[in-house]
Protein backbone atom coordinates (compact mmCIF):
# COMPACT_ATOMS: atom_id res chain seq x y z
CA UNK A 1 0.00 0.00 0.00
CA UNK A 2 2.56 2.03 1.06
CA UNK A 3 4.31 1.45 -2.07
CA UNK A 4 1.93 2.35 -4.59
CA UNK A 5 1.29 5.60 -2.72
CA UNK A 6 4.65 6.42 -3.03
CA UNK A 7 4.30 5.46 -7.10
CA UNK A 8 1.25 7.42 -7.17
CA UNK A 9 2.58 10.62 -6.31
CA UNK A 10 5.79 10.97 -8.56
CA UNK A 11 2.98 10.38 -11.14
CA UNK A 12 0.89 12.97 -10.10
CA UNK A 13 4.07 15.60 -10.25
CA UNK A 14 5.16 14.16 -13.12
CA UNK A 15 1.84 15.08 -15.32
CA UNK A 16 2.03 18.44 -13.07
CA UNK A 17 5.73 19.37 -14.97
CA UNK A 18 4.23 17.70 -18.26
CA UNK A 19 1.39 19.98 -18.58
CA UNK A 20 3.58 23.03 -17.78
CA UNK A 21 5.96 22.34 -20.20
CA UNK A 22 3.01 21.53 -22.80
CA UNK A 23 1.75 25.23 -21.77
CA UNK A 24 4.84 26.92 -22.28
CA UNK A 25 5.49 25.54 -25.41
CA UNK A 26 2.04 26.64 -26.94
CA UNK A 27 2.78 29.72 -25.65
CA UNK A 28 5.65 30.22 -27.71
CA UNK A 29 3.92 28.76 -30.90
CA UNK A 30 1.47 31.46 -30.19
CA UNK A 31 3.79 34.03 -30.19
CA UNK A 32 5.15 33.42 -33.96
CA UNK A 33 1.92 32.31 -34.56
CA UNK A 34 0.52 36.35 -33.87
CA UNK A 35 3.91 37.59 -35.49
CA UNK A 36 3.65 36.20 -38.90
CA UNK A 37 -0.47 37.11 -38.74
CA UNK A 38 0.57 40.29 -38.50
CA UNK A 39 3.14 39.82 -41.14
CA UNK A 40 0.73 38.88 -43.36
CA UNK A 41 -1.96 41.53 -42.49
CA UNK A 42 1.02 44.43 -42.80
CA UNK A 43 1.17 42.88 -46.78
CA UNK A 44 -1.88 42.61 -47.41
CA UNK A 45 -2.63 46.30 -46.00
CA UNK A 46 0.26 47.42 -47.98
CA UNK A 47 -0.71 45.67 -51.16
CA UNK A 48 -4.27 46.93 -50.99
CA UNK A 49 -2.72 50.44 -50.92
CA UNK A 50 -0.34 49.96 -53.99
CA UNK A 51 -2.25 48.23 -56.25
CA UNK A 52 -5.92 49.42 -54.84
CA UNK A 53 -7.52 45.62 -55.24
CA UNK A 54 -9.26 45.87 -51.20
CA UNK A 55 -13.67 46.58 -52.19
CA UNK A 56 -13.97 47.26 -48.65
CA UNK A 57 -11.45 50.66 -48.56
CA UNK A 58 -12.68 51.71 -52.60
CA UNK A 59 -14.47 54.81 -52.25
CA UNK A 60 -17.65 55.53 -53.53
CA UNK A 61 -16.93 58.12 -56.38
CA UNK A 62 -21.27 59.19 -56.11
CA UNK A 63 -20.24 60.81 -52.56
CA UNK A 64 -18.47 64.12 -53.93
CA UNK A 65 -18.51 67.80 -51.65
CA UNK A 66 -22.29 68.61 -53.50
CA UNK A 67 -23.54 65.11 -51.77
CA UNK A 68 -22.00 65.80 -48.57
CA UNK A 69 -23.19 69.30 -48.23
CA UNK A 70 -26.54 67.83 -48.80
CA UNK A 71 -26.44 65.12 -46.38
CA UNK A 72 -25.13 68.01 -43.57
CA UNK A 73 -28.21 70.65 -44.33
CA UNK A 74 -30.91 68.45 -45.01
CA UNK A 75 -32.27 68.00 -41.62
CA UNK A 76 -32.21 71.88 -41.18
CA UNK A 77 -34.57 72.43 -44.32
CA UNK A 78 -38.30 72.44 -43.15
CA UNK A 79 -41.44 72.67 -45.30
CA UNK A 80 -43.67 75.44 -44.50
CA UNK A 81 -47.83 75.22 -45.02
CA UNK A 82 -49.59 78.61 -43.91
CA UNK A 83 -53.24 78.77 -43.58
CA UNK A 84 -54.37 82.52 -44.02
CA UNK A 85 -58.43 83.46 -42.88
CA UNK A 86 -59.16 86.05 -45.53
CA UNK A 87 -62.42 88.32 -45.02
CA UNK A 88 -64.71 89.49 -47.74
CA UNK A 89 -67.92 91.30 -47.68
CA UNK A 90 -70.46 90.90 -50.77
CA UNK A 91 -71.15 94.04 -52.58
CA UNK A 92 -74.19 94.45 -54.01
CA UNK A 93 -74.86 97.69 -55.73
CA UNK A 94 -78.70 98.15 -54.24
CA UNK A 95 -77.05 96.59 -50.85
CA UNK A 96 -75.12 99.80 -51.24
CA UNK A 97 -77.37 101.96 -52.12
CA UNK A 98 -80.17 100.89 -49.29
CA UNK A 99 -77.40 101.04 -46.48
CA UNK A 100 -76.55 104.84 -47.25
CA UNK A 101 -80.11 106.09 -47.93
CA UNK A 102 -82.28 104.17 -45.57
CA UNK A 103 -79.31 102.76 -42.33
CA UNK A 104 -79.94 99.41 -43.61
CA UNK A 105 -77.11 97.23 -41.88
CA UNK A 106 -73.66 96.06 -44.17
CA UNK A 107 -74.08 92.66 -45.21
CA UNK A 108 -72.46 89.88 -43.36
CA UNK A 109 -68.43 89.74 -43.52
CA UNK A 110 -67.58 85.93 -45.29
CA UNK A 111 -64.14 84.12 -44.15
CA UNK A 112 -62.59 82.11 -46.50
CA UNK A 113 -58.97 79.75 -45.71
CA UNK A 114 -56.37 80.29 -48.24
CA UNK A 115 -53.61 77.42 -47.92
CA UNK A 116 -49.68 78.24 -49.29
CA UNK A 117 -46.92 75.88 -49.59
CA UNK A 118 -43.05 77.48 -48.81
CA UNK A 119 -39.80 76.33 -47.15
CA UNK A 120 -37.62 77.53 -44.10
CA UNK A 121 -34.42 76.70 -42.56
CA UNK A 122 -33.61 76.24 -38.78
CA UNK A 123 -30.37 78.63 -38.28
CA UNK A 124 -30.46 78.20 -34.21
CA UNK A 125 -30.96 74.58 -32.79
CA UNK A 126 -33.46 75.04 -30.30
CA UNK A 127 -36.01 76.20 -32.73
CA UNK A 128 -35.52 79.39 -35.08
CA UNK A 129 -36.08 79.23 -38.38
CA UNK A 130 -35.71 81.38 -41.60
CA UNK A 131 -37.67 81.84 -44.55
CA UNK A 132 -39.17 84.73 -46.97
CA UNK A 133 -41.64 87.17 -45.56
CA UNK A 134 -43.91 86.51 -48.07
CA UNK A 135 -44.60 82.76 -47.36
CA UNK A 136 -45.76 83.80 -44.42
CA UNK A 137 -47.12 87.43 -44.70
CA UNK A 138 -50.55 87.76 -42.76
CA UNK A 139 -50.88 83.91 -42.22
CA UNK A 140 -53.38 82.86 -39.40
CA UNK A 141 -51.58 79.48 -38.57
CA UNK A 142 -47.75 78.52 -39.88
CA UNK A 143 -46.88 74.71 -39.90
CA UNK A 144 -43.46 72.72 -40.57
CA UNK A 145 -42.70 69.82 -41.14
CA UNK A 146 -38.79 68.39 -40.53
CA UNK A 147 -37.35 66.19 -42.96
CA UNK A 148 -38.43 63.65 -40.70
CA UNK A 149 -41.40 63.36 -40.93
CA UNK A 150 -42.13 64.99 -37.49
CA UNK A 151 -44.47 68.61 -37.92
CA UNK A 152 -44.95 71.41 -35.32
CA UNK A 153 -46.71 74.32 -35.24
CA UNK A 154 -44.53 77.77 -35.03
CA UNK A 155 -45.01 81.27 -34.23
CA UNK A 156 -43.74 84.35 -36.03
CA UNK A 157 -41.12 86.68 -34.16
CA UNK A 158 -40.32 88.96 -36.60
CA UNK A 159 -40.37 90.07 -40.29
CA UNK A 160 -39.07 92.50 -42.95
CA UNK A 161 -40.73 93.17 -45.86
CA UNK A 162 -38.60 94.94 -47.62
CA UNK A 163 -35.85 92.39 -47.43
CA UNK A 164 -38.16 89.95 -47.87
CA UNK A 165 -37.47 87.57 -45.01
CA UNK A 166 -39.05 86.46 -41.55
CA UNK A 167 -38.20 84.83 -38.10
CA UNK A 168 -40.25 81.35 -37.47
CA UNK A 169 -40.12 79.91 -33.56
CA UNK A 170 -40.83 76.10 -33.65
CA UNK A 171 -43.41 75.32 -30.71
CA UNK A 172 -41.81 71.97 -29.41
CA UNK A 173 -41.25 70.47 -25.86
CA UNK A 174 -38.78 72.49 -23.71
CA UNK A 175 -35.52 71.43 -24.57
CA UNK A 176 -36.12 69.91 -27.95
CA UNK A 177 -33.14 70.37 -29.95
CA UNK A 178 -32.83 70.72 -33.83
CA UNK A 179 -30.07 70.45 -36.64
CA UNK A 180 -29.23 73.88 -37.93
CA UNK A 181 -27.47 75.51 -40.58
CA UNK A 182 -24.04 77.35 -40.35
CA UNK A 183 -23.81 81.11 -41.90
CA UNK A 184 -21.11 81.44 -44.49
CA UNK A 185 -19.06 85.06 -43.59
CA UNK A 186 -20.92 87.83 -45.30
CA UNK A 187 -18.73 88.36 -48.29
CA UNK A 188 -17.46 84.84 -48.64
CA UNK A 189 -18.78 84.66 -52.19
CA UNK A 190 -17.34 83.03 -55.31
CA UNK A 191 -18.54 83.99 -59.09
CA UNK A 192 -18.60 80.29 -60.33
CA UNK A 193 -19.10 78.49 -57.59
CA UNK A 194 -21.29 75.31 -56.93
CA UNK A 195 -24.67 76.49 -55.34
CA UNK A 196 -27.29 74.39 -54.25
CA UNK A 197 -30.74 75.28 -53.46
CA UNK A 198 -32.83 73.16 -51.15
CA UNK A 199 -36.96 73.40 -50.29
CA UNK A 200 -40.02 72.53 -51.40
CA UNK A 201 -41.02 72.79 -54.46
CA UNK A 202 -44.60 72.39 -55.76
CA UNK A 203 -44.78 70.67 -52.02
CA UNK A 204 -43.42 67.77 -52.99
CA UNK A 205 -41.12 67.52 -49.78
CA UNK A 206 -36.94 68.11 -50.14
CA UNK A 207 -35.37 68.54 -52.93
CA UNK A 208 -31.91 69.69 -54.36
CA UNK A 209 -31.30 71.73 -57.29
CA UNK A 210 -27.54 72.38 -58.78
CA UNK A 211 -26.29 75.55 -60.18
CA UNK A 212 -23.76 77.92 -60.24
CA UNK A 213 -23.51 81.43 -58.47
CA UNK A 214 -24.20 83.38 -61.75
CA UNK A 215 -23.77 86.94 -59.86
CA UNK A 216 -23.67 89.06 -56.75
CA UNK A 217 -25.68 91.08 -55.79
CA UNK A 218 -25.57 94.78 -57.97
CA UNK A 219 -25.81 97.57 -55.55
CA UNK A 220 -25.09 98.51 -52.07
CA UNK A 221 -28.80 98.53 -50.71
CA UNK A 222 -29.41 102.07 -48.79
CA UNK A 223 -31.94 102.87 -45.96
CA UNK A 224 -34.94 100.70 -45.27
CA UNK A 225 -35.98 100.42 -49.80
CA UNK A 226 -37.29 97.46 -51.01
CA UNK A 227 -34.82 94.78 -52.16
CA UNK A 228 -35.40 93.88 -56.10
CA UNK A 229 -33.37 91.73 -58.38
CA UNK A 230 -30.11 93.84 -58.29
CA UNK A 231 -29.68 93.47 -54.62
CA UNK A 232 -30.41 89.32 -54.78
CA UNK A 233 -27.80 86.84 -55.49
CA UNK A 234 -28.53 85.32 -59.20
CA UNK A 235 -27.98 81.60 -59.63
CA UNK A 236 -29.02 78.70 -62.36
CA UNK A 237 -29.98 76.68 -59.85
CA UNK A 238 -33.59 75.88 -60.45
CA UNK A 239 -35.76 77.71 -57.58
CA UNK A 240 -39.75 76.91 -58.60
CA UNK A 241 -42.68 77.81 -56.47
CA UNK A 242 -42.13 76.18 -53.02
CA UNK A 243 -38.75 76.90 -53.08
CA UNK A 244 -39.15 80.02 -51.63
CA UNK A 245 -37.27 80.40 -48.26
CA UNK A 246 -35.30 77.38 -48.68
CA UNK A 247 -31.45 77.26 -48.44
CA UNK A 248 -29.00 78.49 -51.06
CA UNK A 249 -25.98 76.88 -50.02
CA UNK A 250 -21.85 76.09 -51.14
CA UNK A 251 -19.92 72.86 -51.26
CA UNK A 252 -19.20 73.50 -47.71
CA UNK A 253 -22.87 73.18 -46.45
CA UNK A 254 -22.59 77.23 -45.01
CA UNK A 255 -25.42 79.23 -45.68
CA UNK A 256 -25.22 82.12 -48.56
CA UNK A 257 -28.68 82.93 -48.85
CA UNK A 258 -32.30 82.10 -48.91
CA UNK A 259 -34.23 81.42 -52.21
CA UNK A 260 -37.28 83.88 -53.15
CA UNK A 261 -37.68 84.17 -56.34
CA UNK A 262 -37.37 82.86 -60.64
CA UNK A 263 -37.99 84.79 -63.95
CA UNK A 264 -41.20 83.56 -65.80
CA UNK A 265 -40.01 81.00 -68.17
CA UNK A 266 -41.46 82.75 -70.65
CA UNK A 267 -38.78 85.59 -70.41
CA UNK A 268 -36.03 83.05 -70.02
CA UNK A 269 -34.89 79.89 -68.11
CA UNK A 270 -31.91 79.30 -65.62
CA UNK A 271 -32.13 82.54 -63.94
CA UNK A 272 -33.20 82.43 -60.37
CA UNK A 273 -32.70 84.87 -57.19
CA UNK A 274 -31.96 84.29 -53.51
CA UNK A 275 -31.59 87.07 -50.62
CA UNK A 276 -27.79 87.41 -49.61
CA UNK A 277 -26.13 86.07 -46.71
CA UNK A 278 -25.46 89.83 -45.52
CA UNK A 279 -28.86 91.09 -45.43
CA UNK A 280 -30.15 87.39 -43.71
CA UNK A 281 -27.66 88.09 -40.82
CA UNK A 282 -28.80 91.90 -40.79
CA UNK A 283 -32.34 91.09 -40.69
CA UNK A 284 -31.78 88.82 -37.75
CA UNK A 285 -30.19 90.81 -35.94
CA UNK A 286 -33.40 93.13 -35.96
CA UNK A 287 -35.62 90.12 -35.34
CA UNK A 288 -33.72 89.81 -32.30
CA UNK A 289 -34.17 93.22 -30.67
CA UNK A 290 -36.70 94.28 -27.95
CA UNK A 291 -38.65 96.15 -30.62
CA UNK A 292 -39.71 93.00 -32.60
CA UNK A 293 -40.19 90.75 -29.77
CA UNK A 294 -41.62 92.65 -26.99
CA UNK A 295 -42.76 96.20 -28.95
CA UNK A 296 -40.14 98.74 -26.91
CA UNK A 297 -37.96 101.08 -28.18
CA UNK A 298 -34.06 100.28 -27.09
CA UNK A 299 -32.60 101.84 -30.69
CA UNK A 300 -29.24 99.51 -30.43
CA UNK A 301 -28.31 95.94 -32.50
CA UNK A 302 -25.60 93.71 -31.44
CA UNK A 303 -24.12 91.00 -33.68
CA UNK A 304 -21.62 88.35 -32.46
CA UNK A 305 -18.24 89.10 -32.72
CA UNK A 306 -16.27 85.71 -32.17
CA UNK A 307 -17.53 84.22 -28.56
CA UNK A 308 -19.03 87.82 -27.54
CA UNK A 309 -21.69 90.09 -28.37
CA UNK A 310 -20.79 93.66 -29.95
CA UNK A 311 -23.10 96.79 -30.45
CA UNK A 312 -23.27 97.31 -33.94
CA UNK A 313 -25.62 99.43 -34.41
CA UNK A 314 -26.99 102.36 -32.42
CA UNK A 315 -30.01 104.54 -33.24
CA UNK A 316 -30.08 108.47 -32.93
CA UNK A 317 -32.12 109.75 -30.28
CA UNK A 318 -33.14 106.63 -28.87
CA UNK A 319 -32.88 105.30 -25.24
CA UNK A 320 -29.60 103.57 -25.99
CA UNK A 321 -27.77 106.12 -27.60
CA UNK A 322 -29.14 108.58 -24.40
CA UNK A 323 -28.29 106.33 -22.19
CA UNK A 324 -24.65 106.15 -23.40
CA UNK A 325 -23.96 103.12 -25.34
CA UNK A 326 -21.64 103.67 -27.95
CA UNK A 327 -21.18 101.19 -31.38
CA UNK A 328 -18.15 98.74 -30.47
CA UNK A 329 -18.77 98.44 -27.19
CA UNK A 330 -18.49 94.44 -25.74
CA UNK A 331 -21.35 93.36 -23.97
CA UNK A 332 -20.38 91.70 -20.85
CA UNK A 333 -23.40 90.96 -18.68
CA UNK A 334 -27.30 92.26 -18.42
CA UNK A 335 -29.04 92.45 -15.43
CA UNK A 336 -25.63 90.39 -14.07
CA UNK A 337 -26.01 87.40 -16.37
CA UNK A 338 -23.20 86.16 -18.63
CA UNK A 339 -25.01 86.59 -22.89
CA UNK A 340 -23.33 83.96 -24.60
CA UNK A 341 -25.92 84.33 -27.95
CA UNK A 342 -28.19 87.51 -29.57
CA UNK A 343 -31.30 84.74 -28.07
CA UNK A 344 -30.16 85.31 -24.65
CA UNK A 345 -29.24 89.05 -25.04
CA UNK A 346 -33.27 89.53 -26.45
CA UNK A 347 -34.61 87.54 -23.81
CA UNK A 348 -32.81 89.27 -20.80
CA UNK A 349 -33.46 92.95 -22.38
CA UNK A 350 -36.95 92.24 -23.56
CA UNK A 351 -37.99 90.97 -19.96
CA UNK A 352 -36.34 93.68 -17.91
CA UNK A 353 -38.44 94.44 -14.74
CA UNK A 354 -40.24 98.26 -15.52
CA UNK A 355 -38.55 98.32 -19.06
CA UNK A 356 -35.05 99.35 -17.53
CA UNK A 357 -32.08 97.28 -18.34
CA UNK A 358 -28.71 97.09 -16.60
CA UNK A 359 -25.81 96.47 -18.99
CA UNK A 360 -21.75 95.81 -18.19
CA UNK A 361 -19.89 96.03 -21.46
CA UNK A 362 -16.13 96.86 -21.66
CA UNK A 363 -15.00 99.99 -24.21
CA UNK A 364 -11.37 99.64 -24.76
CA UNK A 365 -9.99 98.92 -21.59
CA UNK A 366 -12.13 100.17 -19.52
CA UNK A 367 -15.41 98.30 -18.13
CA UNK A 368 -18.67 100.22 -17.78
CA UNK A 369 -22.02 99.92 -16.24
CA UNK A 370 -25.02 101.45 -17.88
CA UNK A 371 -28.64 101.78 -17.09
CA UNK A 372 -31.26 101.81 -20.39
CA UNK A 373 -34.93 102.93 -19.86
CA UNK A 374 -37.00 101.77 -22.88
CA UNK A 375 -40.23 103.08 -23.96
CA UNK A 376 -43.30 101.47 -25.18
CA UNK A 377 -44.62 101.85 -28.57
CA UNK A 378 -47.55 103.59 -27.47
CA UNK A 379 -44.89 105.93 -25.35
CA UNK A 380 -42.79 106.53 -28.32
CA UNK A 381 -45.67 107.46 -30.71
CA UNK A 382 -46.62 110.21 -27.82
CA UNK A 383 -43.15 111.80 -27.40
CA UNK A 384 -42.67 112.06 -30.89
CA UNK A 385 -46.11 113.63 -32.42
CA UNK A 386 -48.30 114.01 -29.15
CA UNK A 387 -51.51 111.18 -29.86
CA UNK A 388 -52.41 107.67 -28.74
CA UNK A 389 -53.34 104.90 -31.46
CA UNK A 390 -55.57 102.14 -31.58
CA UNK A 391 -55.49 99.20 -33.66
CA UNK A 392 -58.78 98.89 -35.19
CA UNK A 393 -60.88 95.21 -34.28
CA UNK A 394 -63.12 93.74 -37.26
CA UNK A 395 -66.03 94.61 -35.13
CA UNK A 396 -65.20 98.21 -34.86
CA UNK A 397 -63.47 98.41 -38.49
CA UNK A 398 -66.92 96.96 -40.05
CA UNK A 399 -69.18 99.53 -37.98
CA UNK A 400 -66.71 102.39 -39.17
CA UNK A 401 -67.67 101.33 -42.77
CA UNK A 402 -63.97 100.74 -43.29
CA UNK A 403 -61.69 97.62 -43.72
CA UNK A 404 -59.48 96.05 -40.91
CA UNK A 405 -55.73 96.26 -40.79
CA UNK A 406 -55.39 99.40 -43.00
CA UNK A 407 -55.44 102.46 -40.58
CA UNK A 408 -55.22 103.18 -37.15
CA UNK A 409 -57.72 105.11 -34.81
CA UNK A 410 -56.89 108.02 -33.14
CA UNK A 411 -57.97 107.74 -29.73
CA UNK A 412 -56.31 110.96 -28.47
CA UNK A 413 -54.44 114.08 -29.35
CA UNK A 414 -52.00 116.39 -26.99
CA UNK A 415 -53.00 119.86 -26.28
CA UNK A 416 -50.46 121.74 -28.25
CA UNK A 417 -48.37 119.11 -29.61
CA UNK A 418 -47.03 118.41 -32.69
CA UNK A 419 -50.31 116.49 -34.02
CA UNK A 420 -52.47 118.88 -32.18
CA UNK A 421 -50.66 121.54 -34.20
CA UNK A 422 -51.64 119.73 -37.47
CA UNK A 423 -54.86 120.04 -36.71
CA UNK A 424 -55.61 116.13 -36.20
CA UNK A 425 -58.44 115.07 -34.22
CA UNK A 426 -59.82 111.91 -32.37
CA UNK A 427 -61.29 109.63 -34.66
CA UNK A 428 -59.52 110.64 -37.55
CA UNK A 429 -57.55 107.30 -39.38
CA UNK A 430 -53.73 107.64 -40.18
CA UNK A 431 -53.39 105.57 -42.92
CA UNK A 432 -49.84 105.88 -43.42
CA UNK A 433 -46.29 107.77 -42.74
CA UNK A 434 -44.07 108.98 -45.06
CA UNK A 435 -45.77 106.78 -47.43
CA UNK A 436 -45.22 103.86 -45.49
CA UNK A 437 -48.74 101.91 -44.29
CA UNK A 438 -49.41 102.15 -40.79
CA UNK A 439 -51.56 99.07 -40.43
CA UNK A 440 -50.75 98.37 -36.78
CA UNK A 441 -49.15 100.37 -33.70
CA UNK A 442 -45.75 98.39 -34.70
CA UNK A 443 -45.28 99.53 -38.42
CA UNK A 444 -45.90 103.69 -36.85
CA UNK A 445 -43.83 103.31 -33.90
CA UNK A 446 -40.62 101.75 -36.47
CA UNK A 447 -41.61 104.45 -38.86
CA UNK A 448 -41.08 107.07 -35.91
CA UNK A 449 -38.44 105.43 -33.79
CA UNK A 450 -35.83 106.93 -37.15
CA UNK A 451 -37.08 110.04 -36.81
CA UNK A 452 -34.65 112.98 -35.76
CA UNK A 453 -36.35 116.17 -33.58
CA UNK A 454 -37.37 118.45 -35.39
CA UNK A 455 -37.78 116.38 -38.83
CA UNK A 456 -41.11 116.32 -40.62
CA UNK A 457 -43.58 113.20 -40.92
CA UNK A 458 -45.74 113.21 -43.78
CA UNK A 459 -49.11 111.87 -42.23
CA UNK A 460 -51.60 110.82 -44.54
CA UNK A 461 -54.71 110.48 -42.58
CA UNK A 462 -58.78 109.90 -43.46
CA UNK A 463 -61.59 111.96 -42.14
CA UNK A 464 -64.71 110.33 -41.63
CA UNK A 465 -67.99 112.64 -41.83
CA UNK A 466 -71.81 111.10 -41.38
CA UNK A 467 -73.84 112.60 -43.55
CA UNK A 468 -77.36 111.83 -42.45
CA UNK A 469 -77.70 107.84 -42.55
CA UNK A 470 -74.40 107.17 -44.48
CA UNK A 471 -70.42 107.93 -43.85
CA UNK A 472 -68.35 109.97 -46.21
CA UNK A 473 -64.37 109.87 -46.61
CA UNK A 474 -62.07 112.23 -47.08
CA UNK A 475 -58.49 111.38 -47.56
CA UNK A 476 -55.77 114.33 -47.26
CA UNK A 477 -51.67 114.56 -46.07
CA UNK A 478 -50.55 116.69 -43.50
CA UNK A 479 -46.96 117.87 -42.29
CA UNK A 480 -46.01 117.34 -38.27
CA UNK A 481 -42.73 118.37 -37.12
CA UNK A 482 -41.10 115.09 -34.46
CA UNK A 483 -40.30 116.78 -31.02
Amino acid sequence: MNTDKKHQTPNIKHRTSKKLQTSSFNTREWRLFRSLKFDVWCFSGVWCLVFGVCVASEPDVRRDAAVIAVEQVLPAVVNIATETLVQYQYNDPYDDMLRRFFGWPAGPVRTQKRLELGSGVIVQEDGYLLTNQHVVRRANRIQVKLWNGREYDAERIGESESRDVALLHIKAASGEKFKAVKFAAEDDLLLGETVLALGNPFGLGGSVSKGILSSKNRRTASGDQPLDIDDWLQTDAAINPGNSGGPLINLRGDLIGLNCATINPQSGHGVSFAVPVKQVIESLSMFLSPESTASLWFGARVKTNGNSLEVSLIQPGSPAEKAGLRRGDQVLQVNGQAVPAPMVFNRLVSQSPEHEVNFKVRRGAEQQTIKVHMLSFPDLIRQKLGFTLLELTPQTAGRMGVKAGESLFIEEVEKNGPADRAELQRGYLLASIDGQTTSEIKAAATILAGKKKGEQAELTVVVPRRIANFIEFRQGTVQATVR
